[in-house]
């Protein structure tokens, strides 16, 4: 059973930084492409990293490029995601999400993933 357990989140100041956490159970994460998707109220739930499956590879949506840096540390099965200066645009619940069928072209879109960690507020104040 694929579980993903999300770490981290809360209330910080504005320019501060921030790292969650995503540890998985059930899979070895060092085979998977994990992606954190964040979600603003009355918003769609948007990309915004992830670190392809097996390497080093990552992608971020433009907005959170030169702030957030994804990695992955396969000997304890989790994947984090570093979030530097903080801004109040980046308030929102975030969610890990992992599945087997990702590529390239569909990373972006939340209906790819089965799986998905129980997500975790974080609030930005200015």
């Amino acid at each position: 059973q694929v579980q993903l357990v999300q770490s981290g989140g809360g209330l910080v100041q504005v320019g501060d930084s921030m790292t969650l956490s995503c540890l998985a159970s059930g899979l070895s994460i060092s085979k998977y492409t994990v992606t954190w998707f964040r979600q603003a109220p009355g918003k769609e739930r948007e990309f915004v990293a992830a670190i392809w499956m097996s390497g080093p590879n990552t992608y971020y949506t433009d907005s959170v490029k030169g702030r957030f840096i994804i990695s992955r540390d396969n000997a304890k099965n989790t994947v984090r995601l570093k979030m530097n200066s903080l801004q109040p645009e980046d308030a929102a619940v975030y969610y890990c999400a992992t599945d087997t069928g990702v590529n390239l072209s569909s990373l972006r879109s939340p209906a790819m993933y089965d799986y998905w960690g129980q997500g975790t507020q974080v609030t930005v104040s200015s």
